[in-house]
């Protein structure tokens, strides 16, 4: 993407194996990401300042957004928790980095960010109402209603992968049970593979590993993925009887694989469509387009805006 002119900000996708910084400007990402190794939980803020303080010298930053896997209050401020970090400990993330760097912090869900950034400069572009669900180690998601992104009354709305869609199900580490991450994510990816396989539980296999043998025709890869499809469509047709989106943007991990889980994907959510949603235009479904960038650029476009509009408009 272009340089463009303008103000520019900062964007960081703080994840549990790695730290992605990139200067954001109106017309998106300028130049390469920078990723340095997530560390323990202490180090997490000094990780943060020092992969940021190389890229304030591109000049005109105006402020810093942080993309983060956990809860973030509405304050857009404070890290409630962030279950993929062992020791990184709730509180004003905004203040404690803010301070060291002299640029505003804005602090973001991270799916909240990669909705925000596919929604401005990626396949969301020009779409009235977006959901975004990212599919990885969890299920994230992400709503953009009109140009704005819906954030709830606390700000953790949009937490889809924890609607409980299974009676009785499996249980989810949020403490409930049936939740419809435990479905749709890399693990579910996994355990999906190794029943097709008749392969005990305890396997060593990695999500990674699953998509490279669907990839090379391996039929219980493909059911798998197509098992997981099947649990995203359906869970998606669920969700447009309440919100009637547009656009829904399916991203994360595992979504690299493409059409071995996009056609399953379309299939089931097509075939759970209600007779009264068909009488409607269904929602277009769409791969990402901004890939492992979109929680960088969300977070730098949120911060920007921010910076420039104020907290009442800055999206």
């Amino acid at each position: 993407m272009s340089p463009g002119g303008g103000t520019r900000a900062i964007g960081v996708d703080v994840g549990g194996t790695k730290i992605a910084a990139g200067v954001v400007g109106p017309d998106g990402l300028i130049g390469e990401l920078t990723r340095v190794p997530t560390p323990p939980g202490p180090g997490v803020d000094d990780a943060i300042v020092a992969v940021v303080e190389p890229l304030l010298a591109t000049g005109d930053v105006v402020a810093v957004g942080l993309s983060v896997a956990g809860f973030v209050r509405a304050d857009r401020r404070s890290l409630v928790f962030s279950p993929n970090i062992d020791g990184w400990l709730p509180g004003d993330l905004a203040g404690a980095v803010e301070s060291r760097l002299d640029r505003p912090v804005v602090v973001e869900n991270d799916a909240n960010c990669a909705a925000w950034g596919e929604a401005v400069h990626g396949v969301g572009q020009g779409a009235t109402t977006t959901v975004c669900l990212t599919v990885g180690t969890g299920l994230g998601g992400g709503l953009v209603i009109d140009g704005r992104l819906h954030r709830g009354f606390g700000g953790f709305a949009a937490e889809y992968g924890h609607m409980a869609l299974v009676p009785d199900g499996l249980p989810c580490g949020c403490g409930g049970v049936g939740c419809w991450e435990q479905y749709v994510s890399g693990a579910a990816l996994v355990r999906a593979y190794l029943a097709h396989q008749g392969a005990g539980p305890d396997a060593a296999v990695s999500g990674r590993a699953v998509t490279e043998a669907a990839e090379n025709g391996d039929q219980s890869a493909r059911a798998a993925f197509g098992t997981v499809g099947t649990a995203l469509g359906r869970g998606m047709a669920v969700l447009g009887a309440a919100l009637d989106p547009e656009l829904y943007v399916i991203g994360g991990g595992v979504a690299d694989a493409g059409a071995l889980l996009l056609d399953p994907v379309r299939e089931a959510y097509e075939a759970a469509l209600t007779p009264r949603q068909l009488h409607r235009t269904p929602a277009r479904v769409e791969l990402a387009a901004l890939g492992s960038a979109a929680g960088v650029i969300g977070a730098g476009d949120l911060a920007r805006r921010h910076a420039e509009e104020g907290p009442a408009r800055g999206r």
